[in-house]
């Protein structure tokens, strides 16, 4: 009933409403990665263009989020970690809401290709088209390796940042793309473990609701195992030093443990502060992992 005396009023959403739609969260870890990608990237860029590279990758990610909203709304209702989101709340109307992305959308793409280059302006508009259509359109809804293919998405953006630098994307790039795409799998079916019973009422094939939580536990060990190697990569491509090395191996080690403490425990209360734990140190892994790449940088270029 809210949302029908939301569209026939025009929705009734505030300035906080649309910020919502952004994802601010998930806007500030895309942020901060396309910050490191375009700082760790050779050659220069002018702090302005720089400026405005990091602004439409976050715009861009704000309308990949608004979009996704307005495609999801009718599961966002039913699922609790999501019904109070500004479409369900009825504070928003889903036009709105596609409007709202389509337009910060094209905006972003066509700025960040005229004032910066049209290499990352493309990369951006791939970016954009396959979190909103490969990912939520397509594999959300039908396959529980959703995650694990759609992850790509939220990878893209150091390689956006570097590309912003140089025109174009390497190796190096291609390393710091692949820590947050391992890093995804696992930080997601954590979360998904303790949410399962959302994710099977929306009918969203999550991997605990298809193949259970046993093979979720074995899913997330692997992907942690993989993914404490995939850490240190940029130590051993050589544009990390040591001490990062020797970080991104302890902080590895740790989500190793944390994974297999999941593994372990699989019932009761227990179990479930397993989950929320290794939710909880993923998210602060990925950002050391980075915040220690972006140190290095700023120090070497002192």
């Amino acid at each position: 009933m809210r949302q029908d005396a939301a569209v026939w009023n025009g929705g009734m959403g505030s300035v906080s409403d649309y910020v919502a739609l952004l994802k601010p969260r998930v806007m500030s870890l895309v942020i901060f990665t396309a910050f490191v990608g375009l700082m760790l990237a050779p050659g220069s860029v002018h702090p302005v263009l720089g400026a405005v590279a990091i602004l439409c990758i976050a715009i861009g990610a704000g309308a990949s989020g608004a979009l996704n909203m307005w495609y999801d709304a009718d599961i966002d209702q039913i699922m609790s970690r999501t019904r109070k989101r500004p479409i369900p709340a009825g504070k928003i109307t889903r036009e709105e809401a596609f409007a709202f992305g389509m337009t910060l959308s094209v905006g972003s793409v066509v700025l960040l290709g005229l004032l910066v280059n049209w290499f990352a302006g493309a990369f951006l508009a791939f970016t954009i088209f396959f979190y909103v259509v490969i990912y939520t359109m397509w594999l959300k809804r039908s396959t529980p390796q959703n995650i694990v293919i759609g992850g790509a998405a939220g990878a893209f953006p150091p390689m956006i940042g570097w590309a912003s630098v140089t025109g174009g994307v390497s190796v190096e790039s291609f390393a710091l793309f692949l820590i947050t795409f391992m890093w995804t799998p696992p930080h997601f079916w954590a979360l998904a473990l303790f949410k399962s019973g959302d994710y099977r009422a929306a009918g969203i094939p999550m991997l605990p609701v298809v193949a259970g939580e046993t093979s979720t536990r074995h899913h997330i060990l692997v992907y942690a195992l993989l993914l404490a190697p995939v850490g240190a990569g940029p130590y051993f491509l050589g544009f990390a030093s040591p001490v990062y090395g020797a970080a991104s191996a302890l902080l590895g080690l740790t989500f190793v443990a944390m994974a297999a403490d999941v593994w372990r425990k699989r019932e009761g209360d227990a179990a479930r502060l397993a989950c929320v734990r290794l939710f909880k140190f993923s998210i602060f892994y990925l950002f050391m992992l980075f915040a220690l790449l972006l140190g290095e940088s700023l120090i070497v270029g002192v």
